[in-house]
């Protein structure tokens, strides 16, 4: 299981839509693919891609409801696990409690080839702790002076307390190739200068307009309109992501929620 995380500085640079239209365009190639909504303050997967979801898991976390419960269907055969403000409850779980949910992933769901983090924006612990978790994190920016300014204060803080080392770029709402490797750029020259990191270029995504009428027909950019310019350059995205795919993969989705219930509840300083 190869597990990725979607992030960014700030909310806004259209994270959630990125972390969408990839895991669809992903089980588009053939790939079995779960999409965690980790956005806990404003989750919002099931409404982009217009979902209904019941249980949460939350639901898991309190033992009412099984995993294969939760987990919704979404377009292209994508599973989506919905958020929920349970999960900050992990923190606080007994041993027994954690054997469970451990046990409850382990058992419940096979692992799929890709798992996809949704997670929330900014840089609270909870972002941090599904972020730790992941093999490969993806960080979205736009070309605003506030997105890259988060954007490395995310990384800054992930490399200094979490020990994230390695970073994957993506430019959103670009009006050229040229600008989003600008865009890039001008945020390597700076962490290369400050922060011990390594980044990696996924690609732009131009503004589209096709993408704000698949948002407002709740549906998944790369289904609807597969064939517009963002819809291209996620595919494209998606497919550097996984031409490793099993490079480092996970053994499966328990050890992933291990590596959650490992991580500090407070960083380290």
């Amino acid at each position: 299981m190869h597990v990725i995380a979607v992030t960014g500085g700030k909310g806004g640079v259209g994270k959630t839509n990125i972390a969408v239209n990839l895991g669809v365009s992903m089980s588009r190639e053939g790939l079995d693919v779960i999409l965690l909504d980790a956005d806990l303050g404003l989750a919002n997967v099931d409404v982009i891609l217009g979902v209904s979801v019941g249980p949460t898991l939350a639901d898991v976390v309190a033992g009412t409801h099984q995993l294969s419960e939760v987990i919704a269907e979404g377009p292209e055969g994508l599973r989506i696990v919905p958020a929920s403000s349970g999960v900050t409850r992990l923190a606080s779980l007994d041993q027994t409690e954690q054997n469970n949910l451990v046990r409850s992933f382990s058992e419940q769901i096979e692992a799929p080839d890709v798992l996809i983090v949704d997670t929330g924006a900014g840089i609270d612990t909870t972002v941090q702790t599904f972020v730790s978790a992941c093999k490969t994190v993806v960080v979205v920016v736009c070309d605003e002076p506030a997105s890259l300014t988060d954007a490395y204060a995310l990384m800054k803080v992930l490399r200094n307390d979490r020990g994230v080392r390695r970073f994957e770029i993506l430019t959103n709402q670009i009006d050229s190739a040229a600008q989003g490797r600008k865009v890039y750029e001008r945020l390597s020259t700076v962490t290369d200068k400050y922060l011990d990191v390594d980044l990696g270029y996924l690609g732009g995504v131009p503004s589209d307009a096709y993408l704000r009428r698949a948002v407002q027909e709740r549906a998944a950019l790369v289904s609807l309109y597969p064939r517009s310019p963002a819809a291209v350059a996620i595919r494209d995205a998606g497919r550097r992501l996984t031409s490793n795919i099993y490079d480092g993969a996970v053994p499966g989705m328990g050890f992933f929620v291990e590596q959650l219930l490992r991580q500090p509840s407070e960083p380290k300083h």
